[in-house]
């Protein structure tokens, strides 16, 4: 199976390693909902944009994979588009979803494929997803938050060889995890010899709250809390943080073998946008 060491390639200008292929392109996904094409020539431009190694792969549902695959054709991509395959479609559209993908290696390279898990997550669906999945293909399972069987949930998906999806937000209150939530996530994780990718919601680098006061993490917090873990030091406070220049200077503070050793856990997240993280990081001097 791929590894998130072999999507993290160094892009031009040598991307720090901590941000390295750090954001897929969501640009289909709410809230951006780009049109295929928008998305498509977004995309393109992005890969051989002044920051364009920060961007890892883009993100399509099965349900829209003939519409992308139309849109290639007209454009003629230079090379293949790396792809995560995000099934809405079902356990069992996954295989048709992946022959349809690989019978286009001129167009598209699948790269990952993710999928919302059952609400128990059981034994048997998971070693469907083994079997429907190709081996060197990363697996990204989304067990549903909330109590305690939702860790448990994480648990049984890193034992089969997925990496467990964490969701930061969304259209309500309920989809946003509390800072005590991420902490525990990020316990079982980087305790479990995988890495794990986040979604929705990380639309800035620091923690903010919007318009309609939903508190959102930041994915600066994410990188220095992942940072934390792993060296057995204050998690929350770091996922609680709102002091930019604090977390920016422990970013930088990283060696190159630390931040490494965070992104082999957290190995990327879901935006629709790259030129908003692209900003933020600017702007706190981490680009």
């Amino acid at each position: 199976m791929s590894s998130a060491v072999e999507l993290r390639a160094p892009g031009p200008r040598g991307t720090p390693p901590l941000l390295a292929r750090l954001v897929d392109d969501a640009a289909l996904f709410p809230p951006g909902n780009a049109s295929m094409p928008d998305a498509v020539r977004g995309h393109l431009d992005g890969r051989v944009g002044e920051w364009s190694g920060v961007m890892g792969l883009f993100l399509c549902p099965a349900s829209r994979l003939a519409e992308l695959i139309t849109e290639l054709i007209k454009v003629k991509p230079p090379k293949p588009i790396a792809l995560s395959l995000v099934i809405d479609t079902g356990l069992g559209g996954v295989p048709k979803a992946v022959s349809i993908v690989e019978s286009r290696s001129e167009l598209l390279a699948l790269r990952m494929v993710e999928m919302p898990a059952p609400s128990d997550v059981d034994e048997v669906w998971l070693e469907r997803v083994s079997e429907f999945v190709p081996e060197d293909v990363i697996r990204v399972v989304e067990p549903r938050r909330g109590g305690p069987e939702w860790l448990d949930g994480v648990r049984r998906v890193i034992e089969h060889g997925s990496w467990p999806k964490l969701r930061c937000g969304g259209l309500s209150q309920e989809n946003f995890p509390s800072v005590d939530e991420v902490a525990d996530f990020l316990s079982v994780v980087s305790g479990g010899g995988v890495a794990f990718k986040a979604t929705a919601g990380l639309h800035k680098a620091v923690r903010y709250t919007d318009e309609q006061g939903f508190t959102h993490h930041g994915f600066l917090n994410l990188l220095v809390a992942t940072a934390r873990s792993l060296s057995g030091r204050d998690v929350r406070e770091a996922l609680a943080s709102t002091d930019a220049e604090a977390l920016t200077a422990e970013a930088k503070a990283l060696s190159d073998q630390a931040a490494h050793a965070v992104r082999g856990v957290f190995a990327s997240y879901g935006s629709c946008s790259l030129a908003e993280p692209i900003e933020d990081l600017e702007g706190l001097g981490l680009l």
